[in-house]
């Protein structure tokens, strides 16, 4: 069993920025991709960015440019550093962790966090 833990949100003003922090009770290296999702009310829950084992990177459209996904594996922590937020991240965002499969399709994660909350709004 793992556990993922976020933190890091909070309430930012819009163009603020937040960094989301995601730290595994295992060898993140173990999987074959970390990734975050989010969801926000009356939404269903969707990608964000993932980054495989190797070290490649997926974003989705809305946070190109904008968010950095990264790893250390020495911490077994995953990060996302979300900038220039706008008040359409607003959202819960998840950590989660792939054995097998696309990392791109949220079926593919078998462990995920209790979510961490993320406000954008003046």
């Amino acid at each position: 069993q793992v556990q993922l833990v976020e933190s890091g949100g909070g309430l930012v003003e819009p163009g603020g920025s937040l960094r989301l922090s995601c730290a595994a009770s295992r060898n993140i290296f173990m999987f074959n991709a970390m990734g975050w999702f989010r969801q926000a009310p009356g939404n269903q829950r969707e990608l964000v960015a993932t980054i495989t084992s190797g070290g490649s990177t997926n974003y989705a459209d809305s946070a190109k440019g904008r968010f950095t996904i990264s790893r250390d594996n020495a911490k077994n922590t995953v990060y996302l550093q979300m900038n220039s937020l706008k008040p359409e991240d607003t959202a819960v965002y998840y950590c989660a962790a792939s054995s097998v499969g696309d990392p791109r399709r949220a079926t593919s994660y078998n462990y995920w966090g209790q979510g961490t909350q993320v406000t954008v709004s003046s």
